[in-house]
């Protein structure tokens, strides 16, 4: 396998042909889609390992991520989403006060003492955040020092969502929203127009330049993901895909476990279950979009699979479902 190796300060990069890690001394993400998100592993006594999602909150998250010199998140992965580590749990019950430099400063269980198993591994996305929606939608705050700025719709594109869903560990964008579709932030705003390229892997490396006066009446908001409609539960239901500027259903001819574990991986649901046929979860209305979809169930969004092409004549009586893992999970769009 090959890998590339840089130093900067006192951060070291290692990028793998297939994830990426962050490393800043006894601390590093591993699993991750890029330097700034993954599964938290320690250093101690000779040996990585991980750290269980018992007790872990927002404040602990901040902490590791600006201890590897990330921007500080609002984004907390439990059940090893970033997969299973091996070897050591070395860290259990950590709670952190938030001004701690290191997560070795904080509170917790002695090392190596704890009641998990590699199934609650924990995980951080050091980035901005969507507010208002779930964690894959709403309307999009960076974090700049120790404050949190809203973002004007104003030349904000589709480039500049791409990374943000990417950096979120959410897929691809599927719409921009203007007029503060998800409501009107109370931060303060962001005076930077946002000018990504569309291939950073964070949004804090996209260039800027002055922007005119924007107001709260503007903010943007930014859907990253397929959503699920009709279950009990938020990562239950009838799968369904913006296109066009409309949501319609997957038709179930050629649905499988494959294409399931897609959605679910997107959507930040874990593992998935069942793929339910024959409207499982009620009809669809509106345009029924995709057909004949071929997922391998390695690909890291549904529109990356191989199908049909968009729109088919069929019948909303065979919409297509899902059932993923974790249905406590928040990281969906509503479910109605």
């Amino acid at each position: 396998m090959t890998f590339l190796c840089c130093c900067l300060s006192s951060l070291r990069y290692i990028l793998y042909t297939s994830f990426c890690i962050l490393s800043a001394g006894n601390v590093r993400l591993v699993g991750g889609n890029n330097s700034c998100a993954g599964r938290v592993e320690v250093y101690y006594n000779g040996e990585w390992g991980t750290v269980c999602d018992d007790y872990w909150d927002l404040t602990n998250t901040a902490v590791v991520c600006r201890e590897l010199g990330c921007d500080e998140t609002s984004n907390t992965m439990r059940a090893a989403h970033f997969g299973p580590g091996s070897g050591k749990i070395w860290m259990d019950d950590v709670g952190c006060s938030g001004s701690e430099s290191s997560i070795f400063d904080c509170s917790k269980t002695k090392m190596g003492d704890q009641d998990c198993g590699h199934s609650e591994d924990v995980g951080v996305i050091c980035s901005g955040r969507l507010v208002g929606g779930s964690r894959c939608s709403g309307r999009l705050e960076v974090l700049y020092g120790n404050t949190w700025y809203t973002v004007c719709a104003a030349a904000f594109d589709q480039q500049d969502a791409e990374v943000v869903c990417r950096e979120l560990d959410c897929g691809a964008p599927v719409q921009v929203l203007g007029a503060a579709a998800f409501g009107k932030g109370d931060t303060q705003m962001w005076t930077q127009e946002i000018q990504c390229g569309g291939d950073e892997y964070q949004f804090a490396l996209c260039p800027t330049s002055p922007s005119q006066f924007c107001s709260h009446e503007n903010d943007v908001s930014v859907v990253c993901a397929v959503r699920l409609v009709g279950g009990n539960s938020l990562c239950a239901g009838r799968v369904e895909v913006l296109h066009d500027g409309e949501w319609g259903t997957v038709h179930d001819v050629g649905w499988d476990l494959p294409d399931a574990e897609v959605v679910c991986r997107e959507l930040g649901c874990g593992e998935a279950l069942t793929a339910p046929k024959s409207a499982y979860f009620g009809e669809g209305s509106g345009s029924v979009w995709i057909s004949g979809l071929q997922c391998t169930g390695s690909e890291f969004t549904l529109t990356n699979c191989r199908f049909n092409g968009w729109g088919i004549e069929a019948n909303h009586a065979e919409d297509a479902g899902v059932i993923c893992l974790e249905e406590s999970s928040a990281g969906l769009l509503e479910s109605h």
